[in-house]
């Protein structure tokens, strides 16, 4: 008799097919949604334009009315699947009305439309973001590792911590990283965070448009992994109050220009015109980071832009390797862990070279 872990494992290679888990953020601009269709292809599938578009029930993820609920998502980015494995396929998409137009939470199709004017792909724009979480207990929502309904020791000994006492849910992290790895996302890194039950991966250096398909798709395997764990995901930018660290999600970036002889100076100038645009990129940053820019625990406060050379607790930090070189990057720090790749990687483009 088969057991279940026995089923969900079969090796699909020889019925010519494929399975696609189509992709899509949901209505609150944050959760995502997906299903799956066979697709009748021995695969391996690379090419999202040779997928067919599909469509879903909008009245249900808050995306539409009822009385003209269908959604229709087109394939946009394709990645192996880590849980079906073999040919079968995670598919990033982003949603539009059967007119074609794009629905308010697709913000992929402006981010694309500035990615891919003439100035920005001249200048090969580089990401690096840095997505922090927290794991969180299912029945009480408190960071696992913690005691429930109390708290932990000060934070200290947990930022890239070792130990069954200081660092919680490792487990989760390390699988993680295998599935992007595995996925063909350009995860580049993980580390225990500065909060007892707060990790971070980075996914980067990814070029344009690619670094929102990776961090949301990478999102996506996160949550599937934690579902399988049985431990809540959360992105809130301060999930809990008091002398603890937010979540953010750090955005390095660099151009062309800042990544050659002379790049300190076009870094400068680029710090100078987000300067100017403060207030419009802290709106767009993600929701509830009044909570955690508050000028404390690594943060430059919400009203106020500062930038520095190895400040952690600047707007914009530029690291040393960058003055010294004379060219390089610079790390955006005000994102909060619950933004919209698409949304700050494009406004930064937009703001720096447009």
């Amino acid at each position: 008799m088969s057991l279940l872990s026995d089923l969900i494992n079969l090796d699909l290679t020889d019925t010519k097919k494929v399975i696609a888990e189509y992709i899509w953020v949901g209505g609150s601009g944050m959760d995502l949604r997906s299903k799956a269709r066979t697709i009748l292809e021995p695969g391996p599938i690379t090419d999202p334009s040779k997928l067919p578009k599909w469509n879903f029930d909008g009245s249900s993820t808050g995306q539409a009315p009822g009385e003209d609920s269908e959604v229709i998502i087109y394939p946009q980015a394709i990645f192996r699947d880590p849980f079906r494995r073999g040919n079968n396929i995670l598919v990033m998409c982003d949603a539009y009305t059967p007119g074609g137009e794009p629905i308010p939470t697709n913000k992929r199709f402006d981010a694309a439309k500035i990615f891919s004017h003439p100035n920005v792909v001249a200048e090969v724009p580089w990401y690096g973001i840095e997505q922090e979480y927290t794991l969180l207990q299912k029945d009480v929502k408190w960071p696992i590792g913690w005691p429930k309904g109390g708290y932990p020791g000060p934070q200290g000994p947990y930022y890239c911590g070792i130990g069954a006492d200081k660092a919680f849910g490792r487990d989760i992290v390390d699988a993680h990283y295998k599935a992007c790895l595995y996925a063909g996302i350009n995860i580049s890194g993980i580390n225990g965070e500065v909060m007892p039950g707060q990790w971070e991966f980075q996914v980067g250096p990814a070029v344009g448009i690619s670094a929102g398909d990776e961090l949301w798709v990478a999102r996506y395997i996160l949550e599937r992994i934690t579902e399988i764990a049985g431990v809540v995901l959360s992105f809130d930018p301060k999930p809990i109050q008091g002398d603890w660290n937010g979540a953010g999600a750090h955005t390095n970036y660099s151009t062309k220009s800042m990544r050659s002889d002379g790049g300190y100076e076009v870094i400068k100038k680029a710090i100078g015109k987000l300067e100017k645009k403060h207030k419009e990129h802290i709106a767009a940053y993600g929701e509830g980071n009044e909570r955690r820019l508050t000028g404390r625990h690594e943060t430059a406060d919400i009203n106020t832009f500062l930038w520095g050379v190895a400040n952690r607790g600047a707007s914009i930090r530029v690291g040393r390797d960058t003055e010294k070189a004379g060219k390089g990057y610079f790390e955006d720090r005000r994102p909060a862990s619950n933004m919209d790749p698409y949304v700050v990687t494009s406004m930064i483009a937009r703001t720096t070279i447009l």
